[in-house]
C-alpha cells in the first residue's frame, strides 16, 4: 500500500511534461485493454460458433437446413461465408431453372456458375478476415510507440535532475531523486503498456490466421460438394 502511495506521490509531484506523458500512456493503456477484452470475446465466440456450425454442416445432408442453422449462428465467420456461398448457389439454381439451354450451353453455364460462387466465397473470406482484424493494429501501434513515449518522459526527468544540480550546485540525493524517480516511473509505465499490447497482438493475429485457414479449407470443401454432387445433376437435366 505504501509503495502505491509513493508512486502516486511521485506522479503528483512530477513535472507537467512527465504528467502529460503519463496521461498519454494511460490513454493507450485503457484503449488497449478495451480492445483486448472486445477482441478476446469476439474471437472466442467466433471459434466456438464456427465449431458448432462445422458439426452441423457435415452432419446435415441438406444444405438448406445448414443454411437455416447458419442464420442462427451470427457470430460464426464460417457460417457467414457459407450463407453467402449458398445464396450465390441459389441464384445459380434459379437461373438454371428458368432457362432452357442446349447441352453445350448448360456446361458453360455450369462452370460460369462455379466461378461466381468462388468469387463470392473469396469476397466473404476477405470480409471476415478484415472484420476479425479490426482494431488489432492499434495494439501493434501501442506496442511500438509507448516505450518511446515513456523514454521521452525518462529523458525529460533526467534533464530535470541535471537542471536541479545546476541550480543548487550540488549533486545530493535530495536534488536528483525527484527527477530520477519520475523518469523511472515514465519508463515503467511505457513498458507496462507495451508488453500486454504486443502479447495480445501476436495472440490475436495467430488466431486470425487459424480462422482464415479454416475458412479457406471450408470454402474448398464446399466448392467440391457443389461440383461433385449438385452441379453435375443440374447438367444432366
Amino acid at each position: 500500500m505504501s509503495n502505491s502511495l509513493d508512486i502516486l506521490h511521485i506522479v503528483a509531484e512530477a513535472s507537467y511534461m512527465v504528467q502529460l506523458v503519463l496521461l498519454v500512456l494511460l490513454f493507450f493503456s485503457l484503449t488497449s485493454w478495451t480492445i483486448i477484452l472486445i477482441k478476446y470475446l469476439y474471437i472466442r465466440r467466433a471459434f466456438r460458433q464456427s465449431e458448432t456450425f462445422t458439426n452441423i454442416f457435415w452432419e446435415s445432408r441438406d444444405l438448406s437446413l445448414a443454411y437455416k442453422e447458419a442464420k442462427l449462428l451470427d457470430g460464426s465467420p464460417l457460417a457467414r461465408v457459407f450463407s453467402i456461398g449458398y445464396g450465390e448457389l441459389k441464384k445459380l439454381r434459379q437461373s438454371g431453372g428458368k432457362s432452357s439451354l442446349a447441352e453445350g450451353d448448360s456446361l458453360i453455364e455450369r462452370f460460369s456458375g462455379i466461378d461466381n460462387v468462388k468469387r463470392a466465397l473469396r469476397r466473404a473470406i476477405t470480409s471476415e478476415t478484415t472484420r476479425m482484424t479490426q482494431m488489432i493494429p492499434f495494439l501493434a501501434t501501442a506496442g511500438n510507440t509507448t516505450p518511446f513515449i515513456g523514454l521521452f518522459g525518462t529523458v525529460w526527468g533526467i534533464m530535470q535532475s541535471f537542471r536541479g544540480i545546476g541550480l543548487s550546485g550540488t549533486a545530493s540525493l535530495a536534488v536528483v531523486a525527484p527527477g530520477i524517480s519520475e523518469a523511472l516511473v515514465a519508463t515503467a509505465a511505457g513498458l507496462a503498456v507495451a508488453i500486454p499490447a504486443v502479447i495480445a497482438f501476436n495472440y490475436f493475429m495467430q488466431r486470425v490466421r487459424v480462422m482464415e485457414s479454416e475458412l479457406q479449407s471450408f470454402a474448398a470443401d464446399f466448392l467440391n460438394i457443389i461440383e461433385i454432387d449438385i452441379l453435375p445433376a443440374k447438367g444432366r437435366r
